[in-house]
């Protein structure tokens, strides 16, 4: 039984899921057997971008409490 399952899991990311990155691994072109490692970078930088951004607008908005005895473990 837990064979035919880890069969079916191995089945389902190798032949199923990951069958695109065969095709483009094979491929000629560099910058398309790359771009959507790219395209997983620049959404990596644009959320980062965006988060530090978001914690700059809290931090400057002092909504904070900053006192010795906010947290109960200090």
């Amino acid at each position: 039984m837990w064979t035919s399952f880890f069969n079916w899991i191995s089945f389902l990311f190798s032949d199923v899921l990951l069958a695109p990155y065969d095709l483009l691994r094979f491929t000629s072109n560099w910058w398309l057997a790359n771009g959507i490692n790219w395209l997983f970078v620049i959404i990596g930088f644009v959320a980062g971008a965006y988060w530090m951004g978001e914690l700059k607008k809290y931090h400057e908005s002092g909504e904070e409490n900053k006192d010795n005895s906010a947290h109960s473990f200090l």
